[in-house]
């Protein structure tokens, strides 16, 4: 009752008949009267029994956090503005208490960027002494009180770092949370990849990559913004199309139909050329069914772009001009200077057997099978009239024994064994030995040792690699050889025996074939010609001469396509597309011979470039690829907060994928084959 004989309103009596359950005591109100109110509020029997005890130490302690102090400073902050015998609030993690004695004790206190810490030292004279002793490390807190210098011995306090200037005189700590004592935290502690968080917590470096992806997401963006695109956002609910990569489908309730995750968002950032939208990008998540390595994951970034009224060069240079921002703000390399050079896929194939070679190291490849004796090549390899190639390593020192240690341990390896049985014939192996007759190259005879002598000009102690293969055109993204070169490579500098390369050696790899032929081990577009698109069929020819191959011989059509590549990584790929819907729908009809029902799964896209589509070109970098490079990680699971594992794509935090429940089975209308 108020004062007059009022009544609280109903909606008011009920507020606090809940706010004195809260606190655990009892008031009369129509919830508590054993009168008829109580009969029409009918409250479960756990509430009743709460209202007599007392609440469980999970939510008193709840209770106590709920509400904490806000922090009077940041730590970078206090740092720069501390001044004595001033009160604040700060937040972080406990580290290790010290107890100096029954009535003193020492604990640093982490900032929650755990990237600086501050002293605290707590007396005996109040609660919070008791409190902070009662906490276990790396709970955390609100911690208030009264900023002083650190004593000690007298110094230039000029020279001291503030985090050892100032402490904090304990007054009050808010517990937040609590640290389970059984879990051990130090920084040699591994962490499985189900305690994704405490790996992260616990590993400054990881934490770090994550800030430092921020910084290159914005320094992008800033640069694209400067040079007039826009950001635009592509829908992740797309359909099944046949691009070239495995997709995954999301089922809907309507019978039969499904939605496809994006391979990437080509056909909308197309469609957008068409829109009068000319300089586009994103930061576009992607999803890709394959096999994954250290480099993929089935969902990943790219930084997608697009541009209209536009040719192949002026998307690199764009490009360019993003690598130089980035390297020129955020690393300690200098910025590459120039145009980057562009090397045409059959060089980079014939020289370094790769089409993303790392050129800092050199061991280039060079033709041997015209100079070697017959009885050689057939020691070498079984095939018929094959190609033979080779390289050389540069030995340790000019020591011949140790080169032959080392190359004896690798082919011994689980590395070397694929090239071991490869069904082309296993690498020949040799040391150039300047102490032996021919410098150990006897099984040449001399006028062939001569001639690799003048072709790879050894020194003693060199290691020189032979390999066959068919004697066919280029294909695919390496040979045997260019395989062998790069996994040998890679294993003399991860035994010590060559130093590692140095340095970010930026290239374009251009002219790759526009059509490859089919694989088995690629979904590629379902066609019946036995080709495929060597990218995606969006990709235009190069020259006019190579739109005439198109009715001739399409195998020799050359694509106006560039990939990104720095040490031997490749960092995105990009082309001028088809704007022109006849010779798109040609491009699937005819060359590739895509059945009726796929063309029209592309219907909404010719139509599209039939509506006055201006020509375009673009690129997608992959972001996670490109941050991890810039750190010098191997994997881009070092710069993803959570990660997909490398064995089948599992999340193994959240436990996903996860088993289809019966119900989930009937509501999308899918069956389990047995």
């Amino acid at each position: 009752m108020l004062a007059g004989g009022r009544q609280l309103p109903m909606r008011l009596r009920s507020s606090l008949a809940l706010s004195s359950l809260v606190r655990g005591s009892r008031v009369a109100t129509p919830w508590t009267r054993s009168t008829a109110s109580s009969r029409r509020f009918h409250r479960p029997a756990g509430l009743r029994e709460q209202q007599s005890t007392e609440l469980p130490s999970f939510l008193e302690a709840y209770k106590k956090a709920v509400e904490f102090p806000a922090a009077t400073h940041d730590f970078e902050s206090f740092l720069s503005q501390a001044e004595p015998n001033t009160e604040v609030v700060l937040h972080g993690y406990l580290g290790h208490r010290a107890d100096l004695s029954k009535k003193l004790s020492f604990v640093r206190l982490t900032d929650p960027t755990m990237k600086h810490s501050l002293q605290v030292v707590a007396f005996a004279k109040n609660e919070a002494f008791e409190t902070l002793k009662s906490l276990n490390v790396h709970s955390p807190v609100a911690v208030r009180g009264i900023v002083q210098k650190k004593k000690g011995k007298p110094t230039d306090d000029a020279d001291k770092p503030a985090e050892d200037t100032w402490e904090i005189s304990l007054q009050e700590i808010h517990p937040l949370n609590d640290f389970p004592k059984e879990i051990i935290m130090t920084p040699k502690t591994v962490f499985a990849p189900e305690q994704r968080y405490l790996q992260l917590r616990s590993d400054a470096e990881l934490r770090e990559a994550l800030r430092f992806r921020a910084q290159v997401h914005n320094a992008c963006k800033k640069e694209l913004e400067n040079s007039s695109f826009v950001e635009i956002e592509t829908p992740l609910l797309f359909k099944s199309t046949p691009e070239g990569a495995r997709e995954f489908l999301v089922p809907t309730r309507r019978p039969g139909l499904a939605y496809a995750l994006p391979q990437s968002p080509q056909q909308y950032k197309q469609i957008l050329m068409a829109s009068g939208l000319p300089r586009y990008f994103q930061f576009a998540r992607c999803f890709r069914d394959e096999d994954l390595r250290a480099d993929r994951q089935p969902e990943f970034t790219q930084l997608d772009m697009e541009m209209s009224f536009a040719t192949g060069g002026d998307v690199m240079r764009t490009v360019e001009g993003v690598i130089r921002r980035l390297w020129s703000t955020l690393m300690k390399d200098p910025a590459p200077e120039g145009p980057f050079r562009r090397v045409p896929y059959q060089e980079a194939m014939s020289r370094y057997g790769s089409d993303k070679p790392d050129t800092r190291y050199g061991m280039e490849i060079i033709r041997l099978d015209h100079a070697l004796p017959v009885d050689l090549v057939n020691k070498i390899s079984d095939l018929d009239d094959p190609i033979v190639e080779a390289f050389k390593l540069e030995g340790n020192e000019n020591d011949p024994a140790e080169t032959h240690k080392f190359i004896t341990q690798f082919l011994d390896s689980p590395a070397g064994a694929p090239f071991n049985n490869n069904p082309d014939g296993g690498p020949g192996v040799f040391v150039y030995n300047g102490k032996q007759p021919l410098c150990g190259l006897q099984p040449f005879g001399f006028e062939a040792a001569e001639q690799l002598e003048e072709l790879l000009d050894p020194d003693h102690g060199d290691l020189i690699i032979l390999q066959a293969r068919p004697r066919a055109p280029f294909s695919g993204g390496s040979t045997p050889i260019g395989d062998l070169r790069r996994a040998l490579h890679a294993s003399a500098v991860s035994t010590g025996f060559k130093p590692a390369p140095t340095g970010f050696d930026f290239m374009w790899v251009v002219d790759f074939p526009l059509f490859s032929p089919s694989s088995d081990t690629e979904p590629g577009q379902g066609g019946a010609a036995g080709l495929s698109s060597t990218h995606h069929p969006f990709t235009a020819p190069k020259s006019a001469a190579d739109v005439d191959l198109l009715l001739t011989d399409p195998t020799k059509v050359v694509a106006d396509h560039y990939d990104l590549v720095v040490n031997g990584v490749e960092l995105g790929g990009g082309s001028r597309r088809i704007h022109d819907a006849a010779v798109q729908e040609f491009i699937f009809r005819d060359i590739l011979q895509m059945p009726a029902e796929r063309l029209t799964d592309f219907s909404h896209l010719l139509d599209a470039l039939r509506a006055g589509c201006p020509p375009h070109a673009g690129l997608a970098l992959g972001f996670d690829r490109l941050v991890a490079v810039m750190l010098g990680k191997e994997s881009v699971r070092d710069v993803i907060a959570f990660p997909k594992t490398g064995k089948g794509g599992d999340d193994a935090m959240v436990k996903a994928p996860s088993p289809m429940t019966a119900q989930a089975l009937e509501t999308y209308h899918l069956q389990l084959r047995k």
